[in-house]
């Protein structure tokens, strides 16, 4: 048969929205200068939907400074990977400035996020290894577990019960030369809580293995430094390789693994995404040393995302949805209800209300459940949440018709 013939009957966990919602539910256009207000098919919308959560991507110093990298260096420089001619010192700088951020001993740089997690796990384990990691882990671990050659397990979300088992079955199996990597998130970007890290910490006392966060979320956000969940929750001395992206409160193009140094060695030349890619471009790695520099000497954008963030929680409990219980700036509303439901409120906000939101429903969660996440950031004002807690109160007769408030689901 035909491959592209066969392409057209092989079926797409978007359904019908692949092609027929295009432009709308998916790959919809947010227009004009990022913020939290934009257009949207030429309408001016309320966006919570973008992770830039310090808002620092439209910030004027910030684009100064892009302007000024881009016109120092250029876009193209430098050329080649960096293990052959694409190093510099600007890229090992920012690796040491991440690592200080993170209060790892080194840090590596990564192109992408997706890419670049994926790539660490499969250089990580072998054949002979074992890959642990949490049901609701990213794609891009779900991806990098595809990749590895290892023997993998997956324990329920946050079950660190489930997650002893699966040591226990691991340690029972292991040859001479087996080792343990287990897996989690610091931030659950869809349900916004965290990774039970203290609990999984606490399991090296019983068994031999070593710990990979993702904490693409956590970072920027968390901790009283914004150093991310393991120094919100106290552990972060625990975890063996802690994930970073630029994506979200960095606001950029870019990654990183923070690690002792013997790690970092190995990475430099195991991790394929990076050794066969070009580097990232010098105005990209400079500014996001300015970029992070500037996170660290601003603690009131965090501060101003936290108050944000309680702000619209507490605001949409106290009008009846059900928000999961985040501990993040995540901000998960649950209800019952089908694809229709889904699309129907993100219309009615969208196209009545002026409020843009994304909503999930199967297979990302549950059948039956439809999940709206909202993402504050520090540059909603107390007027984006009030128009935004009105328009949720005016469309309660369809987003709640079939919930109860008190709805608990498992997700």
């Amino acid at each position: 048969m035909d491959l592209f013939d066969k392409l057209a009957g092989r079926a797409s966990p978007l359904g019908e929205f692949t092609s027929g919602g295009y432009g709308y539910y998916t790959f919809p256009k947010l227009e004009g200068p990022l913020g939290p207000e934009m257009k949207f098919n030429g309408k001016d919308v309320i966006v919570w939907s973008i992770n830039d959560y310090l808002g620092i991507g439209n910030n004027e110093e910030v684009r100064k400074i892009d302007t000024e990298a881009t016109s120092k260096y250029s876009l193209s420089a430098p050329m080649g990977a960096r293990l052959m001619t694409g190093n510099s010192t600007e890229h090992e700088a920012l690796e040491r400035e991440l690592a200080d951020f993170v209060h790892k001993p080194e840090a590596l740089l990564l192109n992408y996020g997706y890419q670049g997690i994926m790539s660490v796990i499969h250089a990580l384990v072998d054949r002979n290894d074992f890959l642990i990691y949490d049901e609701l882990s990213h794609a891009c671990i779900v991806d990098g577990k595809q990749l590895a050659m290892s023997e993998t397990a997956v324990f329920k979300h946050n079950d660190i019960e489930g997650l002893e088992r699966q040591l226990q079955r691991a340690t029972s199996r292991a040859k001479e030369n087996s080792s343990i990597l287990v897996v989690t998130e610091g931030v659950f970007g869809m349900t916004g809580d965290l990774g039970k890290l203290r609990e999984i910490v606490a399991l090296k006392e019983k068994y031999n293995f070593r710990l990979l966060v993702d904490d693409a979320h956590g970072f920027g956000t968390l901790g009283h430094d914004g150093s991310g969940a393991g120094t919100e929750l106290g552990c972060q001395d625990g975890i063996d390789i802690y994930f970073g992206t630029f994506a979200k409160a960095v606001a950029l193009i870019g990654a990183f693994v923070a690690t002792e140094p013997r790690v970092k060695e190995f990475l430099k030349a195991n991790t394929r995404s990076q050794i066969f890619a070009k580097s990232l471009p010098l105005p990209i790695v400079e500014t996001a040393r300015k970029r992070i520099k500037m996170i660290r000497a601003n603690p009131q954008w965090r501060e101003k995302l936290w108050e944000n963030s309680m702000k619209l929680r507490e605001g949409l409990k106290e009008i009846g949805y059900n928000v999961l219980p985040s501990e993040s700036p995540v901000t998960p509303v649950l209800t019952e209800g089908s694809t229709e439901l889904c699309t129907t409120i993100m219309r009615e906000l969208r196209e009545k209300h002026g409020i843009f939101v994304s909503g999930v429903a199967y297979p990302v969660v549950p059948r039956g459940m439809v999940l709206i996440r909202l993402i504050p950031t520090a540059s909603h004002t107390d007027e984006h949440i009030r128009k935004t807690l009105d328009a949720f109160e005016m469309i309660k007769p369809i987003a709640l018709q079939h919930s109860d408030s008190e709805l608990n689901v498992p997700v």
